[in-house]
């Protein structure tokens, strides 16, 4: 979606939608459970693995959508811990289609300021997986623009025993912190960030699947039955209107502010 192009076309749903989103009252933070692939295939009598390819469309559009809303954080989920249960075909195509996707938009993310960072126990993937991303963060650290995190080899109960190590680690080193709730957010893989605003899932299942577990204490939640390779703008589109909707109260009895969110940096 070159910068040139209307975010949305005069006349379509699309503008339709983006004329009732309030910019000033966006997300900070949106993350996606991308779910829906498999079945997306199935529906059309294809291999998986053909779900995993069309998906790769929506992450494209998702990712620049986002970027030129202006949306600051972007979270998108897209292999756990527990999906090396699948058939080694259907991961390894994941793996290859990941490459491809940080060989083809790297450029794009550029181009668009973006800021890409793996999280999850990514440097455990495949070492030609790893010399990918660390590429794609080397060339997009310099971006001012949307920060892009895409989980990988991720867990979120992993995500808060690496936390906990860490915190021990430090003190074993002899660093003393004291032992609280923003000792922990700043041991987080997301550390430095704000807790996710909105939580999308796709598909229509109503679960969080281990998936950044202590961030979303908070989160707004917005599902939606569209299955991910269907997942366009309108969407995103939509799911940010239905949070807008909402009014946030955080255990309080009216609207307030969210919570603010330690800003120490993460190791990565």
């Amino acid at each position: 979606m070159p910068p040139s192009e209307p975010l949305a076309e005069p006349g379509s749903i699309e503008a339709e939608l983006l004329s009732r989103i309030d910019r000033s009252r966006l997300p900070r933070h949106v993350a996606v459970i991308m779910d829906g692939n498999g079945r997306w295939a199935k529906q059309r009598k294809l291999p998986r693995v053909e779900g995993h390819r069309a998906g790769v469309a929506a992450v494209r559009e998702t990712v620049e959508t986002a970027a030129r809303l202006e949306i600051p954080h972007l979270t998108l989920y897209a292999f756990s811990v527990e999906n090396w249960k699948r058939p080694r075909a259907e991961v390894w195509t994941l793996m290859n289609l990941l490459k491809e996707y940080v060989r083809k938009e790297l450029e794009t993310l550029v181009e668009h300021g973006i800021r890409f960072e793996p999280i999850g126990r990514w440097r455990e993937l495949d070492p030609s997986v790893v010399a990918a991303l660390e590429r794609a963060r080397a060339a997009t650290a310099g971006g001012t623009g949307m920060r892009f995190d895409i989980a990988l080899n991720y867990s979120g109960r992993c995500e808060i025993v690496d936390a906990c190590r860490k915190i021990v680690a430090d003190f074993a080193a002899g660093r003393r912190v004291e032992i609280d709730e923003a000792t922990l957010s700043a041991s987080l893989y997301t550390a430095g960030q704000p807790d996710p605003d909105l939580l999308i899932r796709t598909s229509g299942e109503m679960r969080v699947s281990n998936f950044l577990l202590w961030q979303i204490a908070y989160s707004e939640i917005w599902v939606t039955p569209t299955l991910w390779p269907d997942f366009r703008r309108r969407h995103l589109f939509q799911g940010i209107l239905e949070f807008q909707r909402r009014e946030r109260r955080f255990g309080g009895v009216g609207p307030v502010e969210p919570p603010a969110t330690d800003a120490r940096a993460a190791d990565g």
